[in-house]
């Protein structure tokens, strides 16, 4: 039991919870983007990638282990994500804040579902079972370089003191 719920379906939920962090991310990247960021996708992204982090602290393996670690750092950058945002509204420097811990939050969201991907999908497992091959190197650089594409073309992009939030 997990939090007074099975276990098993407490990480079904959390999964759930992380694919939906990922995938509002998406859409908060193109609102980043395009210059305009939409209210409810951003909040729904923070909350679920937020949701993320704190669900899976009670999941075993127990101890203070990397995905821990991975889970702190993202919840300190959620924290400085959501005061740059509804606290400090973008201003100044808080601006290039926001997009930078936003974006590594997410970062961490979809390199954790490759590690994920290539642990529990037997045909990417086959690839790199020990997750040091080739093809999932390949893939971690592919989303790592994403986000860093993603986070300059946003910082040069998105200016929300001359673009209107929708």
């Amino acid at each position: 039991m997990t939090w007074g719920i099975p276990t098993g379906l407490f990480l079904q939920i959390h999964v759930l919870i992380s694919l939906i962090g990922i995938a509002s991310g998406f859409i908060f990247v193109y609102g980043l983007l395009v210059g305009k960021l939409s209210d409810g996708w951003t909040a729904l992204f923070l909350a679920t990638t937020i949701l993320t982090s704190v669900t899976g602290f009670p999941l075993p393996p127990f101890g203070f282990d990397p995905p821990r670690a991975i889970g702190v750092i993202s919840l300190v950058l959620l924290a400085l994500a959501v005061a740059a945002l509804y606290v400090f509204h973008l201003a100044e420097a808080w601006r290039w804040v926001f997009i930078i811990t936003a974006l590594t939050a997410l970062y961490f969201n979809v390199a954790i579902g490759v590690i994920q991907s290539f642990q529990k999908l037997a045909f990417l497992h086959a690839l790199a079972p020990t997750q040091s091959k080739p093809p999932f190197v390949a893939a971690q650089l592919v989303v790592l370089a994403v986000i860093i594409v993603i986070g300059v073309l946003a910082v040069i992009r998105f200016h929300p003191a001359i673009t209107a939030k929708t």
